[in-house]
């Protein structure tokens, strides 16, 4: 499997070619280029803040459709905590457990019992390795994949634990397995996804060699199709298959996760603007004493994910009403556990962003882009289509843009040429060298620059206007 692999991919048809994706995109691997946005798939990490603002649905994610589960002989459910969070009233998570059997799985594996098990893994971890402190979790995709092409001297501190989703998975195929007699391909299990970032797990995992997630729904699919289950189920008898607490539930909003160690030491952060500040301040390591530091790529942590259905904000009010009666934790780590929760491989650097191949390389281009960058306005306009004149500069030292694509750029430039242009013909007129025939072809070249000229002032006004890019295209 490709180690780029990306579940966010761009529909070229419904792009406007508009800067609203290149101005947000975290690790800025969007550009613009004739008209049309393109995603450069080795800084991608799929945090999905693209879809998220696209005012014209260009980028969406991909996933499986619930058809997949004719696939397989006998499917198991994955929903992660944050699916609980979408329903209103909701006042015990086994009506949803049951729907899902009702919708079509055969059984169910809460990823919020899983999230239990990590958490004691988690506090054991701590306790051994104080002098990797502060330690950085690994839950969510998208901040690991950040770290490894960004941060590589935070590497060291990534808790080397797989996600909740990894460990349900684990133990839906060794249950299904031993209760049905099945081989492994047989059997679907399929998670429940609220973004993108845990669909490019599936498919490209960071410290296992390869997932035990077969397919991934989107929440917002699953949604209208369970809420009429779940109707049907409140009418009846509930089974009680729910073996999560409050610790396991906790982990569907920001903070959720570091509550679950039982120490005040530690730092939250959600929001992948928020988190790279975070991550940049650990690289100069301004923060001391804390033991865990927890990132969430979304706002609100995975109840704010693209895929979800409801306010992210809503929805976290609803988690905290959920597990207000709740126990602690039902789920405990057992010796049949053990072997699901460490990683398997590591994390690798990989230095997508370097300019050169070498390090003398690199340091002769970094010397390129800053004079570029004194050169070019310094407006992060957008209008060239990369998001800011230092992402153009290195695009430029790259030999994947040009200094003509800088419409400041171009206008100054004109203008310098217009006036050299006029002043060579006033010499020749004054030197009497117009019967030679060749000031007329010159005002007519002055002429065409400035009706250039024009139509750069024009754009210049309203960069990246919606006139501008249907002219552009």
């Amino acid at each position: 499997m490709d180690k780029f692999y990306h579940s966010v991919r761009l529909d070229a048809s419904l792009c406007r070619g508009c800067i609203n994706c290149i101005k947000r995109c975290p690790t800025q691997a969007i550009r613009v280029r004739n008209g049309k946005a393109q995603i450069n798939s080795k800084f991608c990490i799929d945090c999905g803040e693209c879809i998220r603002i696209c005012p014209h649905h260009a980028k969406t994610a991909t996933y499986d459709s619930i058809d997949v589960l004719k696939q397989y002989a006998y499917t198991v459910a994955l929903p992660a905590p944050s699916l609980y969070s979408q329903f209103n009233n909701l006042e015990d998570t086994n009506i949803v457990l049951n729907a899902l059997k009702l919708m079509g799985f055969d059984d169910v594996v809460e990823v919020s019992a899983a999230a239990e098990i990590v958490s004691e893994a988690t506090r054991q971890y701590l306790a051994e390795h104080k002098e990797q402190m502060p330690v950085i979790s690994t839950a969510c995709p998208s901040v690991v994949r950040l770290i490894r092409v960004r941060f590589p001297n935070l590497i060291p501190h990534l808790l080397p634990l797989n996600p909740p989703v990894e460990v349900a998975a684990c133990m839906a195929a060794e249950k299904a397995m031993q209760e049905t007699g099945l081989p492994r391909e047989k059997i679907g299990v399929v998670f429940i996804s609220p973004c993108p970032s845990k669909v490019t797990y599936s498919k490209a995992p960071l410290g296992t060699e390869k997932s035990q997630v077969d397919r991934v729904l989107a929440i917002k699919d699953v949604y209208p199709r369970l809420l009429s289950c779940m109707k049907t189920v409140g009418r009846g008898d509930v089974e009680e298959i729910g073996v999560s607490g409050k610790i396991g539930i906790s982990w569907g909003s920001s903070g959720g996760e570091a509550s679950g160690l039982f120490s005040d030491s530690y730092l939250a952060a959600d929001g992948i603007e928020n988190v790279i500040r975070v991550l940049e301040d650990l690289e100069d390591q301004k923060f001391t004493n804390l033991q865990f530091v927890e990132l969430n790529a979304c706002n609100g942590g995975c109840v704010g994910g693209v895929l979800t259905v409801e306010n992210p904000y809503v929805a976290e009010v609803k988690l905290k009403r959920l597990r207000k009666y709740m126990p602690v934790a039902r789920s405990h780590m057992e010796a049949e556990h053990e072997a699901y929760v460490p990683w398997t491989t590591g994390v690798q650097f990989e230095p997508v962003f370097r300019l050169g191949d070498t390090m003398m390389e690199s340091f002769s281009r970094l010397e390129q882009v800053e004079r570029l960058c004194r050169r070019l306005p310094g407006l992060d306009c957008g209008s060239c289509g990369a998001p800011t004149c230092k992402a153009l500069a290195e695009d430029i030292v790259r030999g994947e843009a040009s200094e003509k694509d800088c419409i400041y750029w171009m206008r100054e430039n004109l203008h310098k040429l217009s006036r050299e242009v006029t002043q060579l013909a006033q010499d020749m007129a004054e030197s009497g060298k117009e019967k030679s025939g060749k000031l007329p072809v010159l005002m007519d070249y002055v002429r065409q620059i400035s009706s250039e000229i024009t139509y750069l002032d024009s754009r210049v006004q309203e960069p990246g206007s919606e006139e501008e890019q249907e002219e552009t295209t």
